[in-house]
């Protein structure tokens, strides 16, 4: 007889795991694994590319100068008696600088008062003739002729000390032009005469700056259609020196001289905190020099790789961008140039 092992049955296979347990269990698992999903409002954030006008900024040397500058000159000639001033002093509107003396006025002056003085003197005879002429006009022993022409003696020998006198104001108003006063407040930045000195009628003897200064910028002719009245500036440090803080602060193009000048234009920047500065001192400005449209996107957008920038445009590609200078945007926050890679009506993804 032969004898047969019976073999057990198997068991039968589990059931699958359902779909819906499956995803709880992996959703479980991927925190686990450092693996963090992305936020649906971030990934979401789109830009569309744009193209606006930026400004390339440019440092340029400023000097310092005056607003205006007078020159105190004489109004008449001679020899200058004293100088009063120097450079760099500070003068008054119609203070006295300098003065200038004619050694013929002192000798003219004498003359016309000797002739002052002899015309009382026929002032006087005339004047007693007159009274003689009236006395026998009145008793009949002089005629009319006579009388009339005792009385035009008296008008010719007054009318002779009053021309006289005139002229000797004209002597004295001379002598009081040798005073050369200051045409306006300032500082003196020239003193051209000492004394001693010979001096001709107009010769400069001072020239005087305004209180007022401004930073004068002169820049090539090609910057000239960007330059405008109230653009403004970003002016440096006094002594050309680099230290931030120590920056002057902001100022405001005031006017643009429409003539050039050897092949630059030139403009007047008004800054505070010039009153001390020396007339021609050189202070480091910055200007907008150019106006261009460029494509400026906020930093968030742009990838930093390794040697290459990447943005993410939302098709979804990874397209290369080169980046330009950081630019912030008008709300102020942070962007950058960006110079190849992107067209306007591209619309960037952030990542």
């Amino acid at each position: 007889m032969t004898s047969r092992t019976s073999r057990a049955a198997p068991p039968p296979a589990a059931p699958p795991p359902r779909p819906a347990l499956a995803f709880r269990l992996l959703l479980l698992v991927l925190p686990a694994g450092g693996l963090a999903p992305v936020p649906p409002a971030l990934a979401q954030e789109r830009l569309a590319v744009a193209p606006s006008l930026v400004e390339d900024r440019k440092a340029v040397f400023a000097t310092v100068e005056s607003v205006r500058e007078a020159e105190a000159r004489a109004r008449i000639g001679g020899t200058l008696r004293e100088v009063r001033v120097r450079e760099g002093d500070a003068v008054r509107a119609g203070e006295l600088l300098a003065e200038v003396e004619d050694p013929k006025l002192p000798l003219q002056l004498a003359a016309i008062d000797a002739r002052l003085e002899a015309l009382a003197a026929q002032r006087r005879q005339a004047l007693l003739e007159l009274e003689r002429t009236r006395q026998l006009r009145a008793t009949g022993a002089a005629t009319q002729a006579r009388l009339d022409e005792a009385q035009t003696a008296l008008d010719v020998v007054e009318a002779q000390a009053a021309a006289t006198r005139a002229e000797r104001a004209v002597l004295e108003e001379q002598r009081r032009e040798g005073q050369v006063l200051a045409p306006q407040a300032g500082r003196v930045l020239r003193v051209r005469g000492v004394a001693g000195a010979v001096i001709l009628p107009g010769e400069s003897v001072a020239t005087i700056a305004t209180d007022r200064y401004v930073l004068r910028l002169r820049l090539p002719e090609r910057h000239a259609r960007f330059l405008r009245p109230g653009d403004p500036v970003e002016v440096g440090a006094r002594g050309l020196a680099e230290r931030p803080e120590a920056a002057l602060g902001r100022g405001t193009i005031r006017l643009v001289y429409p003539e050039l000048q050897d092949g630059q234009v030139v403009a007047d920047a008004e800054v505070e905190g010039l009153g001390d500065f020396f007339v021609g001192e050189r202070v480091r400005v910055t200007i907008a020099a150019d106006r261009r449209s460029a494509i400026v996107v906020p930093e968030a957008f742009v990838i930093r790789g390794a040697g290459v920038d990447l943005a993410r445009l939302a098709s979804g590609a990874l397209v290369p961008v080169q980046r330009g200078p950081a630019r912030p945007l008008p709300d102020g926050t942070p962007g950058v140039e960006i110079l190849s890679g992107l067209a306007a009506g591209d619309v960037l993804v952030r990542p």
